[in-house]
């Protein structure tokens, strides 16, 4: 099994994870509903701490969510690897379709392309950029918004 499989599976781990790295995720209360090789889902609560002046689901929670079900995907593919490689977030859009006043579950079926990404920029020890989609639907399955992010990875080299 994957070494972040099993760190983001444990809920106990992943919550001291985000405490300790990404603080703001951790009091918003996003968190990793399942992850496998393949697609990511993540949810944010409609609460408190999450709310906007219009009572729906502040944007910047929502594109918190929407970036950790891509992003969880692709620290996925480079978690302890060797050679080592670097992500970064290069470029984002959102769109969005009606006001989110529930729990928001954001899903990426994009696990495998961004595991391919990551493999040909080990072969051609270089680096590579790929473009991924999420979606965030409400408990009613109803859309709420897409986003689209690009990635970047890079191999390291010591």
């Amino acid at each position: 099994m994957n070494p972040f499989l099993k760190l983001a599976g444990n809920p106990l781990k992943f919550r001291f994870y985000l405490l300790s790295k990404i603080p703001s995720a951790f009091f918003t209360g996003v968190r990793i509903k399942s992850i496998s090789e393949a697609k990511c889902a993540v949810t944010v609560p409609f609460k408190w701490f999450t709310t906007n002046p219009f009572h729906s689901t502040y944007f910047a929670c929502l594109s918190m969510a929407a970036e950790m079900s891509t992003g969880a995907l692709a620290m996925m593919h480079i978690y302890q690897r060797t050679p080592s490689v670097s992500m970064l977030l290069i470029e984002m859009s959102g769109e969005y379709y009606k006001k989110a006043t529930g729990i928001t579950t954001f899903l990426c079926k994009d696990g495998i392309a961004l595991r391919d990404a990551v493999e040909e920029a080990i072969s051609a020890n270089g680096s590579n950029t790929i473009t991924v989609q999420t979606m965030g639907t409400n408990e009613e399955g109803e859309l709420i918004a897409t986003f689209t992010f690009t990635w970047s990875f890079k191999v390291r080299f010591k």
